[in-house]
């Protein structure tokens, strides 16, 4: 499942400005002619690699083939700009979260230096995409699968069938796409060993799994969630050992269980990690957390409640914000 909204339209935000550096084929067509100009349909084809020599990846949309060492990589969304980053390989576009309006936060500046901003993630703008003239697309059927003829008249695009909870196997997919396979052995190796170190801070096993954690997300144009077990970020609380709160167990797909601010008392654990996406009048986190029902919640009176970046902890997916996400983990729960 997603880390963004569902279902509720997020207040419209002014659309970024076209680019007039455009490739001269996407100047002179529109639409579909212009991105069938520009992009090639030839698996054979080396896509701008400069070695001509392709593998090929299994997708949600069947076997693509892509440049055994692809160059020009686009990401159309924070999970696929998360994998690229770790794995060593800076794209050279990717897409922005509406609500931020740049690209992550987290990810070291000189790292994402550079990459071009090819529009917002659920409408990233063709034009300025086959501009850049990509080798491989890196996205998810969930977010771009109504795009896939479009993107691939580009470039090879794979996809992963959704985003989120499957970030794991979705990180072999991008590490294989991108010809990394050795330095994802890697990353997830530190990764284990981290969240064995974190286990270890707070107590071990038992302490950890006797601790109940809620992940509690104030967001903008929808109710309050309380994040299920089949997130993100439900899979990092579960490799550290800690333990979730039956309503977290209740979550609808496993997703998150929605709550008003008048029930927001249900959300009640040891420990809560505290998000707000959006405004946080429009998401309903101040009004909320200043009512009689949030103070007199454990987790508060006990000094229990931290508040988190959303766009780490929500909206990064991927190894190098699970790394840092760990590390502030382990800091509140040791407090």
């Amino acid at each position: 499942m997603t880390g963004f909204p569902r279902r509720t339209a997020l207040p419209h935000r002014t659309a970024l400005p076209r680019r007039r550096a455009l490739v001269p084929c996407a100047l002179a067509l529109s639409g579909a002619l212009a991105l069938t100009a520009c992009g090639s349909d030839s698996d054979d084809s080396d896509g701008g690699s400069g070695s001509g020599k392709t593998h090929t990846v299994k997708t949600a949309m069947g076997d693509v083939k892509v440049p055994v060492e692809p160059k020009r990589v686009v990401v159309l969304d924070t999970a696929e700009l998360d994998s690229a980053i770790t794995l060593g390989v800076k794209p050279v576009g990717a897409t922005h979260v509406e609500a931020a309006g740049e690209f992550p936060g987290y990810l070291p500046k000189d790292e994402v230096a550079g990459i071009k901003d090819v529009g917002e993630m659920l409408n990233p703008n063709m034009e300025v995409i086959a501009g850049l003239k990509p080798d491989l697309i890196l996205t998810s059927k969930i977010r771009h699968g109504a795009k896939y003829d479009q993107l691939k008249k580009i470039a090879p695009t794979v996809m992963t069938e959704t985003t989120g909870h499957p970030w794991k196997e979705n990180f072999q997919t991008h590490a294989d796409a991108l010809g990394k396979k050795p330095e994802a052995k890697k990353a997830v190796a530190d990764y284990t060993a981290h969240a064995e170190k974190v286990t270890k801070a707070v107590g071990g096993p038992a302490k950890a799994k006797a601790t109940e954690v809620n992940v509690v997300r104030f967001v903008e144009g929808a109710d309050i969630r309380v994040y299920g077990e089949q997130t993100y970020i439900a899979t990092l609380l579960k490799d550290v050992g800690l333990g979730r709160p039956p309503l977290a167990k209740k979550a609808k797909d496993g997703f998150s269980y929605d709550l008003s601010p008048e029930k927001i008392d249900m959300a009640d654990a040891d420990v809560i990690f505290q998000s707000t996406y959006g405004d946080p009048e429009k998401s309903k986190q101040t009004q909320t957390v200043r009512s009689g029902l949030w103070k007199n919640m454990e987790a508060v009176k006990s000094g229990n409640v931290h508040v988190v970046d959303d766009e780490l902890w929500i909206q990064g997916i991927g190894y190098t914000a699970a790394a840092k996400i760990l590390d502030q983990m382990q800091a509140d729960l040791t407090k």
